[in-house]
């Protein structure tokens, strides 16, 4: 699954933290069988424990030399496109996630998502930690870093966000027992965008970095929030799973959900200021990122039951 291998870094999805999470995007055992074992959710919320961090032990100090010393103006403007992606992102999710984990049928369900919740606040805070000590930005509070790396995202990021997500959240904070809407809703945000838009994102930032050897607390912090995402992306495969398997609605609804989802995530992975496709973001082209972005889907579709 790695496209290429930075120099000297151990492949990241053969990290031992990350395989420990389950995500079927990891296990090439997953491009020929859906019979591949899924962590439940008791066991997801004991590896949530095992996996904590904490944003206050990274130095960006070496960041901040790097960002403003070692890359180039035209190349900070770039880069922007990938981080506003992600803290923005973050923040929306923070936010989406509540009228999920209260529609969540069972306790055990709702208690990982609990820990998702914190693990979104938490990779906001890292982000709001990164752009100020680096001095990403001119705006200091958090509001207003916000406000102002919202300029890099385009079009197709909103209606992901503020259409398709938040219209399925509003729908489950009214009728929290309507699993057809929850069903759509884990669709959407643990497959479509964590899974493929985050953790493809995170895996070409740190990969290029990595090779540019350029901010080393970023990569070593964005590894961590990377790591996080698979094992809530595990939650959303074993949950999805259990459900189209339970009703031929659901499988429907995450079909669905999917071929409305998917033309709009594909634009979310070019940047505004990019006219055509031939562009390269982080040192790879469009085509390879949708070639990963796929094969990650692919898999975990397959372990659902739907590949």
């Amino acid at each position: 699954m790695e496209a290429r291998e930075a120099s000297g870094t151990q492949p990241r999805t053969e990290r031992a933290d990350f395989q420990a999470t389950a995500d079927p995007a990891l296990m090439e055992a997953a491009d020929r069988t859906a019979d591949v074992k899924l962590l439940d959710y008791k066991e997801l919320y004991e590896l949530w424990e095992r996996q904590q961090w904490q944003t206050q032990e990274l130095d960006f100090s070496r960041d901040r030399e790097d960002w403003h010393q070692r890359i180039s103006p035209e190349e900070r403007f770039q880069r922007m496109y990938g981080l506003s992606s992600f803290f923005i992102g973050e923040q929306k999710v923070a936010e989406e996630l509540g009228p999920i984990m209260r529609a969540a049928p069972t306790e055990d369900q709702k208690i990982f998502l609990c820990t998702q919740i914190a693990d979104e606040a938490r990779h906001v805070r890292f982000f709001e930690r990164f752009y100020r000590e680096v001095g990403v930005l001119e705006a200091d509070g958090l509001s207003e870093m916000l406000a102002e790396t919202s300029a890099h995202l385009n079009d197709n990021f909103g209606r992901l966000f503020d259409e398709m997500l938040a219209q399925r959240t509003a729908r489950l904070s009214v009728e929290p027992e309507d699993t057809e809407a929850l069903v759509e809703a884990v669709t959407l945000y643990h497959m479509v965008i964590e899974g493929m838009l985050a953790l493809t994102g995170q895996h070409f930032i740190m990969d290029f970095n990595e090779r540019e050897g350029t901010l080393p607390a970023f990569v070593e912090g964005f590894q961590k929030v990377a790591r996080d995402e698979h094992r809530h992306v595990a939650f959303g495969s074993v949950f999805l799973r259990e459900k189209a398997h339970q009703d031929e609605r659901y499988k429907q609804a995450i079909q669905r959900t999917l071929e409305e989802s998917l033309p709009v995530a594909d634009g979310v992975l070019s940047p505004p200021w990019a006219e055509e496709d031939d562009f390269e973001l982080f040192g790879y082209s469009l085509e390879e990122t949708r070639e990963f972005a796929g094969t990650c889907l692919m898999r975990r579709l397959k372990v659902i039951g739907l590949g």
